[in-house]
């Protein structure tokens, strides 16, 4: 028993060791304590670990001893103190609940107040599974905020002294799920595939602007799957989408409809290279977007009217028809918005010979403005990156918190149905071919 038990302990001392702030005076931890406690229940036979163990135990007295000092701070009073029954609020007894910790199913009585305003911190309402210390630091993290306001938040709520350092090396160990996550298997066929640029500040010598490239695809099923991040250094070519492309290829991808993009350079070359079959289309989001850049703020509704007949006409004829009269009202205040238009004119003209179902999932903006806003609200946070692999972490970080799930997938559209058949006549059977 004992040879079984001893590796266990000392394995849990060092954690503790690790994360429990002591000071000379007065150690949070008393080493003779737990070596007591560990040799009691050597001697009866109990386990460590496991359900009803040692540390199960522990954990039990330890959450109701903090459940029991919040409900004191909440309600003014101590336990057992005498105070006036009829004015203010009081105990009213507990209530059983068994959460799942990292020692197993513990059951613990968390107390009531006579009012219901009581909300527990440590155990909240409804959580069923408390996390470590860990959870928290990645999940507060993902959520966009700095290794400082983790440090100052884990003060504030939890008591907890963790220094910026230990968040540091908390949030490294994400760096083997990433690598993991970017190179797992995937789908043979997407109907559409997104390719999106974040920019961050990158300090390496100086601080300088540099672009995440997110690949964004609509799965078979009408999901959205997150398929890697690559950083770049903002003059990519046909030889950088090349590789990338032919990473995405190597991880399963037989084949794509559509490719997604604004403007990157070489991006269209490298695609007919690796999918022959493939069509490149101008994002219109983009597209539009980068419009009211030349346009003075007021100008924008106006704007958005006049081309909106453009990108929703019936066939390429009354796009050029549209878009000349759109050039006639607007080409002598913002002649900068109609080139921008006609140079991106051939990589826009697929888009108007598809079904308006197609049509509808390649201008569906929210769910990539979801993961986009994810992004930029961790990356402002940040403000700027030592380097590029603690820019990539934060931004595998924002897309891992939009999917507790780890996959990086989310439901894409509700209407799904109409457009998958849209896509399956359009494009010849290719996406009934590739499933099962």
């Amino acid at each position: 028993m004992s040879m079984q038990v001893e590796p266990v302990v000392e394995s849990a001392l060092m954690e503790v060791e690790e994360h429990v702030t002591t000071t000379v005076e007065s150690p949070v931890v008393d080493r003779a304590l737990v070596a007591q406690l560990v040799g009691d229940a050597q001697r009866q036979g109990l386990s460590v670990e496991g359900e009803g163990g040692l540390l199960a135990q522990l954990t039990k007295m330890v959450l109701e001893s903090a459940l029991e000092g919040e409900i004191t701070a909440h309600l003014g009073y101590e336990k057992h103190e005498r105070t006036d029954e009829g004015v203010g609020n009081s105990r009213n007894g507990t209530r059983s609940k068994t959460v799942l910790t990292k020692a197993g199913p513990v059951e613990i009585e968390v107390p009531r107040d006579r009012a219901g305003t009581f909300e527990p911190v440590v155990v909240r309402k409804r959580q069923r599974r408390l996390g470590s210390i860990e959870d928290v630091v990645l999940s507060l993290s993902a959520r966009g905020m700095t290794h400082g306001d983790i440090s100052a938040h884990l003060a504030d709520v939890y008591g907890s002294q963790v220094s910026k350092t230990t968040i540091s090396t908390i949030t490294d160990k994400v760096l083997d799920g990433m690598a993991e996550w970017q190179g797992r298997p995937l789908d043979p066929v997407y109907p559409v595939v997104f390719i999106d640029a974040i920019h961050v500040k990158i300090r390496d010598g100086q601080v300088a602007n540099r672009p995440i490239y997110v690949a964004l695809a609509v799965t078979v099923e009408g999901n959205r799957d997150i398929l890697g991040l690559w950083a770049g250094d903002g003059g990519e070519g046909a030889k950088y989408w090349q590789q990338v492309l032919t990473e995405i290829k190597n991880r399963g991808v037989e084949d794509v409809l559509m490719l997604v993009c604004d403007g990157l350079k070489g991006l269209p070359e490298s695609v007919a290279n690796v999918w022959p079959a493939t069509i490149v289309q101008t994002c219109i989001v983009h597209l539009m977007r980068n419009s009211f850049r030349y346009a003075a703020r007021q100008d924008w509704d106006a704007i958005s009217r006049g081309l909106k007949p453009v990108y929703q006409a019936s066939t390429v004829e009354q796009a050029e028809e549209r878009f000349l009269e759109f050039a006639e009202a607007w080409g002598k205040k913002y002649p900068a918005i109609v080139r921008l238009w006609e140079n991106a004119w051939a990589e826009f003209v697929p888009f108007l010979q598809f079904d308006r179902e197609i049509r509808r999932i390649v201008c569906t903006t929210n769910a990539i403005e979801s993961v986009n806003a994810r992004i930029r609200k961790a990356v402002k946070a940040r403000g700027h990156f030592p380097n590029e692999q603690a820019a990539l972490k934060c931004v595998y970080l924002a897309i891992m918190a939009l999917d507790p799930t780890g996959k990086g997938r989310a439901r894409w559209t509700q209407r799904w149905k109409q457009a998958l058949n849209a896509f399956d006549i359009t494009f010849d059977g290719r996406l009934s071919a590739a499933r099962p």
